[in-house]
């Protein structure tokens, strides 16, 4: 099961404007989505999900609150797709919690270095690219393009050239194969850090287009959120809190002057959330 991150605090910040109407978009498993209607009597959810596997989950968790919520198969990226078909023209807050979900890590989708499986990592499985498509297809300049800007990996140029001297002899077909060439080449790292960590993030953000769509997800939310709506978002890495952290610098009234993370006890409790960090801001 999901634990939602951050959960109190994104869902306090998000209800602290007194609204009603409020856009989880990325509903996952729908942790978040059912605490804010039971601390919002009032409240309706419209939930967006790329995954179609969690939707139906969030649709078995909230079923105590039928009529309150709704559910759509989507890219965040089309909330404004979204918001039309509910004829909904103003909204009073949008939550992010960014990242790949736990349900995704154990689903046999290969995002995860540490089973070995088919190399997909798609959130949406009806998405065409593939992460097998992206490491025998890309070329060796773009690979090392991808892993040096989406996985800040200091030796992106050593791992995409080993991917393409190895993808010569064979296909690199599961996540087993390519862990074993990519820490081939890599020197040993002391700590918590797998060396392949941030190569699978770098093709994990490429094959969902990540960044891009949270940029335009982003810009979007500004024409729907009425005056003193909030935005809410949890990220997981530089690269996504840097985005979140310029928008709302640019766009917003910031109102968390440094981003919220998660307790001592938080953390003990569920170890993936060390990296998370949240920010709000609110629309003047």
């Amino acid at each position: 099961m999901h634990i939602p991150v951050l959960l109190k605090e994104a869902v306090d910040l998000l209800l602290g404007n007194g609204g009603k109407l409020y856009v989880d978009c990325t509903v996952g498993l729908g942790g978040h989505a059912k605490s804010i209607l039971e601390k919002n009597p009032q409240a309706i959810v419209i939930g967006i999900d790329r995954d179609p596997q969690a939707l139906e989950l969030a649709e078995d968790n909230l079923k105590a609150f039928e009529g309150k919520f709704s559910l759509y198969h989507a890219n965040f990226s089309e909330l404004d797709q979204v918001l039309r078909m509910e004829g909904v023209s103003e909204v009073d807050g949008f939550l992010f919690d960014l990242g790949v979900s736990m349900l995704q890590l154990k689903s046999p989708r290969g995002f995860s270095f540490q089973k070995d499986e088919r190399l997909d990592m798609r959130m949406n499985p009806e998405d065409r690219l593939t992460a097998y498509h992206v490491v025998n297809q890309y070329s060796e300049r773009e690979l090392e393009r991808i892993f040096r800007e989406y996985g800040e990996e200091p030796y992106a140029k050593r791992v995409a050239k080993a991917i393409v001297v190895a993808r010569a002899k064979k296909p690199i077909e599961t996540t087993g194969e390519l862990v074993q060439v990519v820490t081939s080449v890599l020197p040993y790292r002391v700590g918590r850090i797998h060396p392949a960590t941030r190569v699978f993030q770098a093709i994990r953000i490429e094959v969902n287009q990540e960044l891009k769509s949270l940029e335009i997800a982003l810009s979007k939310t500004l024409s729907f959120l009425r005056s003193g709506g909030r935005l809410v978002v949890i990220s997981f890495h530089s690269l996504e809190d840097r985005i979140v952290k310029h928008f709302m610098k640019n766009h917003l009234k910031v109102l968390t002057k440094k981003p919220i993370t998660p307790t001592i006890e938080e953390i003990r409790l569920n170890p993936a959330c060390r990296s998370a960090k949240l920010r709000a801001g609110e629309k003047p």
